[in-house]
């Protein structure tokens, strides 16, 4: 497995226990629209820990389902960074949530690329 996808891989194990852990960190992120915010985060948390395995194990569809991960969580990086622009953090933590949008392409490229090799 490539760097970038021990990256996400890593980064999901880490991101997947703290969604079980502590989901109300992640419940407030959830978009406004969508029904039952803790029930949500359980299920990202579940499916961040099953993409985590799947890359480890070099699974065929682990690379695609990923992918699909994280372009599902992208309109939450947005979110979140639209909400730390709006005032109430500081310039940093909203520097930070901004970095987070852009992030998404590389890291998906990096388990894409997985498929090949």
């Amino acid at each position: 497995m490539g760097p970038g996808a021990r990256l996400v891989a890593a980064s999901f194990v880490a991101s997947g226990v703290l969604h079980l852990v502590r989901p109300r960190t992640f419940t407030g992120i959830v978009p406004r629209s969508l029904p039952a915010p803790r029930a949500l985060v359980y299920a990202s948390g579940v499916a961040e820990l099953v993409c985590a395995a799947g890359l480890f194990r070099r699974d065929s569809l682990a690379p695609l389902a990923s992918a699909a991960l994280l372009l599902a969580v992208w309109p939450v990086n947005v979110r979140m960074a639209l909400d730390a622009s709006a005032g109430g953090v500081e310039p940093w933590k909203a520097a930070v949530a901004w970095a987070r949008v852009p992030l998404q392409l590389p890291l998906i490229l990096a388990v894409l690329r997985e498929r090949d090799s």
